[in-house]
């Protein structure tokens, strides 16, 4: 029996071994000017205006809203995983910003969900997702994932918006 073992695609970029409801993406924040990073910078600000070197890692916000999105109709180049032997299927590129930190980040939407099922301003959250897996090593390769968050109204079912 093979032993299932999460690796993330980048190491740090995000939080492991917790359950959605923690996940989070982990920045910098500098402790000169406040600034935060995504992804995370290790050895200086990347502000220009600032000379700071203390940089301290911060989870960002699980929420934010839909800045842009696209939906990508071929096969990436690596390190994104595409074997040319299986059908092709289009993924949902998504552009958050991340009103607290003041920054936009990237990142596929889940899957299932399109460029149909999304909109400018809308709400999404940030969750744990697969990249790809590895039967034989029992790898799965982690990373993160936007969702669009539900909202229920009074006598209908939720709905993404």
């Amino acid at each position: 029996m093979t032993v299932t073992r999460h690796t993330p695609v980048v190491a740090g970029w995000f939080t492991q071994g917790v359950d959605e409801e923690d996940f989070r993406l982990l920045g910098t924040r500098c402790a000169a000017c406040a600034s935060v990073f995504f992804p995370r910078e290790d050895s200086f600000c990347r502000n220009p205006a600032c000379g700071g070197e203390e940089l301290t890692e911060v989870p960002l916000s699980k929420r934010g809203r839909v800045w842009s999105y696209t939906d990508g109709r071929y096969r990436p180049p690596a390190p994104y995983v595409s074997d040319p032997d299986t059908a092709w299927e289009p993924y949902t590129l998504v552009a958050v910003e991340l009103a607290a930190e003041a920054m936009v980040v990237l990142g596929q939407a889940v899957p299932g969900v399109g460029v149909a099922g999304l909109a400018v301003g809308a709400e999404v959250e940030v969750v744990p997702g697969v990249l790809d897996e590895d039967p034989e090593t029992g790898t799965v390769w982690t990373t993160w994932h936007w969702r669009p968050v539900l909202s229920v109204r009074p006598g209908e079912g939720g709905e993404a918006r």
